[in-house]
Protein backbone atom coordinates (compact mmCIF):
# COMPACT_ATOMS: atom_id res chain seq x y z
CA UNK A 1 0.00 0.00 0.00
CA UNK A 2 3.19 2.28 -0.26
CA UNK A 3 1.48 4.01 -3.43
CA UNK A 4 -1.54 4.36 -1.98
CA UNK A 5 -0.40 5.89 1.50
CA UNK A 6 1.48 8.53 -0.95
CA UNK A 7 -1.64 9.45 -2.24
CA UNK A 8 -3.02 9.73 0.93
CA UNK A 9 -0.73 12.36 1.99
CA UNK A 10 -0.24 13.99 -1.12
CA UNK A 11 -3.97 14.40 -1.05
CA UNK A 12 -3.97 15.94 2.48
CA UNK A 13 -1.43 18.38 1.44
CA UNK A 14 -3.20 19.25 -1.74
CA UNK A 15 -6.24 19.69 0.47
CA UNK A 16 -5.27 21.86 3.77
CA UNK A 17 -2.12 23.39 4.77
CA UNK A 18 -0.56 20.70 6.61
CA UNK A 19 3.28 20.75 7.17
CA UNK A 20 5.47 17.66 7.33
CA UNK A 21 4.90 17.18 10.92
CA UNK A 22 1.24 17.40 11.07
CA UNK A 23 1.13 14.82 7.96
CA UNK A 24 3.61 12.67 10.36
CA UNK A 25 1.88 12.62 13.22
CA UNK A 26 -1.35 12.03 11.68
CA UNK A 27 0.07 8.99 9.41
CA UNK A 28 -0.34 6.14 11.93
CA UNK A 29 -3.88 7.64 12.48
CA UNK A 30 -4.78 6.62 9.09
CA UNK A 31 -6.01 3.03 8.47
CA UNK A 32 -6.35 0.91 4.84
CA UNK A 33 -9.80 -0.56 4.46
CA UNK A 34 -10.92 -2.72 1.29
CA UNK A 35 -14.28 -2.61 1.10
CA UNK A 36 -16.27 -5.34 -1.61
CA UNK A 37 -19.10 -4.48 -3.70
CA UNK A 38 -22.42 -4.18 -2.08
CA UNK A 39 -20.50 -3.68 0.90
CA UNK A 40 -21.16 -0.44 3.66
CA UNK A 41 -18.98 2.18 4.80
CA UNK A 42 -21.80 3.42 6.86
CA UNK A 43 -25.33 2.03 7.38
CA UNK A 44 -28.50 3.81 7.66
CA UNK A 45 -29.31 4.42 11.37
CA UNK A 46 -25.35 4.18 12.35
CA UNK A 47 -23.67 6.94 13.75
CA UNK A 48 -20.80 7.57 10.86
CA UNK A 49 -17.68 6.96 13.08
CA UNK A 50 -15.36 7.21 9.74
CA UNK A 51 -14.13 9.98 7.32
CA UNK A 52 -13.02 8.19 4.20
CA UNK A 53 -10.47 9.16 1.41
CA UNK A 54 -11.21 7.20 -1.40
CA UNK A 55 -7.83 5.58 -3.02
CA UNK A 56 -9.61 3.23 -5.50
CA UNK A 57 -13.69 3.03 -6.34
CA UNK A 58 -17.35 4.95 -6.33
CA UNK A 59 -19.10 5.03 -3.43
CA UNK A 60 -22.95 5.62 -3.68
CA UNK A 61 -24.58 7.91 -0.69
CA UNK A 62 -28.45 6.65 -0.66
CA UNK A 63 -31.96 6.87 0.93
CA UNK A 64 -34.44 4.04 1.47
CA UNK A 65 -37.70 4.73 2.69
CA UNK A 66 -39.37 1.90 4.38
CA UNK A 67 -42.31 1.97 2.00
CA UNK A 68 -40.24 2.64 -0.73
CA UNK A 69 -40.04 0.38 -3.85
CA UNK A 70 -36.55 1.57 -5.28
CA UNK A 71 -33.42 3.82 -3.44
CA UNK A 72 -32.87 7.49 -4.37
CA UNK A 73 -29.02 8.15 -4.79
CA UNK A 74 -28.19 11.05 -3.38
CA UNK A 75 -24.64 11.30 -4.12
CA UNK A 76 -21.63 9.60 -5.33
CA UNK A 77 -17.82 9.94 -4.53
CA UNK A 78 -15.05 8.82 -6.18
CA UNK A 79 -11.21 8.46 -6.21
CA UNK A 80 -9.39 11.24 -4.19
CA UNK A 81 -12.71 12.35 -2.47
CA UNK A 82 -13.80 12.40 1.00
CA UNK A 83 -16.60 10.02 2.41
CA UNK A 84 -18.54 10.80 4.91
CA UNK A 85 -21.90 11.66 6.41
CA UNK A 86 -20.61 14.59 7.60
CA UNK A 87 -23.72 15.48 9.98
CA UNK A 88 -23.85 12.31 11.28
CA UNK A 89 -20.16 12.42 11.97
CA UNK A 90 -19.90 15.90 13.62
CA UNK A 91 -22.96 15.57 15.36
CA UNK A 92 -22.64 12.02 16.63
CA UNK A 93 -26.22 11.04 15.64
CA UNK A 94 -27.47 8.15 13.70
CA UNK A 95 -27.17 8.35 10.21
CA UNK A 96 -30.11 8.95 7.85
CA UNK A 97 -27.95 7.02 4.58
CA UNK A 98 -26.71 4.19 3.52
CA UNK A 99 -22.90 4.68 2.37
CA UNK A 100 -22.39 1.74 -0.30
CA UNK A 101 -18.96 0.37 -2.47
CA UNK A 102 -20.53 0.02 -6.15
CA UNK A 103 -17.45 -1.48 -6.77
CA UNK A 104 -14.52 -2.94 -4.83
CA UNK A 105 -13.32 -0.35 -3.41
CA UNK A 106 -9.71 0.82 -1.41
CA UNK A 107 -9.86 3.65 1.30
CA UNK A 108 -7.88 5.45 4.16
CA UNK A 109 -10.24 6.08 7.23
CA UNK A 110 -9.43 7.91 10.46
CA UNK A 111 -11.92 7.60 13.35
CA UNK A 112 -13.93 10.76 14.73
CA UNK A 113 -12.23 10.05 18.06
CA UNK A 114 -8.55 10.63 16.59
CA UNK A 115 -8.77 13.13 14.03
CA UNK A 116 -10.58 15.68 16.91
CA UNK A 117 -7.23 14.59 18.95
CA UNK A 118 -5.58 16.14 15.66
CA UNK A 119 -7.91 19.33 15.76
CA UNK A 120 -7.06 19.85 19.35
CA UNK A 121 -3.36 19.07 19.16
CA UNK A 122 -2.29 20.82 15.83
CA UNK A 123 -3.62 23.87 14.35
CA UNK A 124 -3.05 23.25 10.83
CA UNK A 125 -5.73 19.85 11.36
CA UNK A 126 -8.00 22.06 12.69
CA UNK A 127 -8.11 24.48 9.59
CA UNK A 128 -8.42 21.23 8.23
CA UNK A 129 -11.48 20.62 9.70
CA UNK A 130 -12.73 24.12 8.66
CA UNK A 131 -12.11 23.01 5.18
CA UNK A 132 -13.65 19.87 5.27
CA UNK A 133 -16.75 21.51 7.03
CA UNK A 134 -16.95 24.25 4.02
CA UNK A 135 -16.42 21.31 1.35
CA UNK A 136 -19.51 19.31 2.10
CA UNK A 137 -21.74 22.17 3.31
CA UNK A 138 -20.81 23.22 -0.10
CA UNK A 139 -21.60 19.84 -2.25
CA UNK A 140 -24.90 19.61 -0.13
CA UNK A 141 -25.83 23.25 -0.82
CA UNK A 142 -24.81 22.33 -5.07
CA UNK A 143 -27.29 19.49 -4.69
CA UNK A 144 -30.17 20.97 -3.21
CA UNK A 145 -29.57 23.78 -6.40
CA UNK A 146 -29.22 21.62 -8.86
CA UNK A 147 -32.43 20.16 -7.94
CA UNK A 148 -34.29 23.18 -8.33
CA UNK A 149 -33.00 25.15 -10.95
CA UNK A 150 -30.69 22.90 -13.31
CA UNK A 151 -32.49 20.81 -15.80
CA UNK A 152 -31.73 16.63 -15.48
CA UNK A 153 -30.04 17.14 -18.73
CA UNK A 154 -27.61 19.68 -16.81
CA UNK A 155 -27.62 17.73 -13.62
CA UNK A 156 -26.17 14.87 -15.99
CA UNK A 157 -23.51 17.12 -17.79
CA UNK A 158 -22.51 18.52 -14.53
CA UNK A 159 -22.03 14.33 -12.73
CA UNK A 160 -20.45 13.40 -15.90
CA UNK A 161 -18.24 16.16 -15.42
CA UNK A 162 -17.00 15.72 -11.41
CA UNK A 163 -16.72 11.68 -12.58
CA UNK A 164 -15.55 11.49 -15.66
CA UNK A 165 -16.03 7.81 -16.39
CA UNK A 166 -18.89 7.03 -13.65
CA UNK A 167 -20.98 6.26 -17.00
CA UNK A 168 -19.04 2.95 -18.39
CA UNK A 169 -18.31 1.89 -14.51
CA UNK A 170 -22.10 2.05 -12.74
CA UNK A 171 -25.44 0.47 -14.13
CA UNK A 172 -27.51 3.15 -15.70
CA UNK A 173 -30.48 3.33 -13.12
CA UNK A 174 -28.41 4.36 -9.96
CA UNK A 175 -27.67 7.32 -12.23
CA UNK A 176 -31.36 7.73 -13.56
CA UNK A 177 -32.26 7.33 -9.51
CA UNK A 178 -29.73 10.40 -8.82
CA UNK A 179 -31.24 12.93 -11.79
CA UNK A 180 -34.23 11.62 -10.75
CA UNK A 181 -35.55 10.67 -14.08
CA UNK A 182 -36.61 7.36 -15.91
CA UNK A 183 -34.26 5.37 -17.24
CA UNK A 184 -36.08 6.04 -21.04
CA UNK A 185 -35.37 9.81 -20.07
CA UNK A 186 -31.60 9.61 -19.54
CA UNK A 187 -31.33 7.45 -22.72
CA UNK A 188 -32.61 10.84 -24.63
CA UNK A 189 -30.49 12.84 -22.59
CA UNK A 190 -27.32 11.11 -23.70
CA UNK A 191 -28.85 10.63 -27.29
CA UNK A 192 -29.45 14.60 -27.66
CA UNK A 193 -25.44 14.78 -25.76
CA UNK A 194 -24.33 12.51 -28.45
CA UNK A 195 -26.03 14.11 -31.16
CA UNK A 196 -24.05 17.68 -30.11
CA UNK A 197 -20.89 16.42 -30.42
CA UNK A 198 -21.68 15.32 -33.81
CA UNK A 199 -22.52 18.27 -35.17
Amino acid sequence: MTDRNEILMQHLRDFAPLNEKDITDSQLLWKARRIAKGDFFNMQSMVCNDLGLIVKGIFRIYFRAPDAKEDQNIFFFSEEQFVVSLRSFVSRNPCWYFIEAMEDSEIFFISYSDLNRLYESHPNWAKFGRLLAELFFTIAQSRTEELLFLSPEQRYTRLVKEHPDIVERIPAYHISSYLGITNPSLSRIRKRIENKKAE
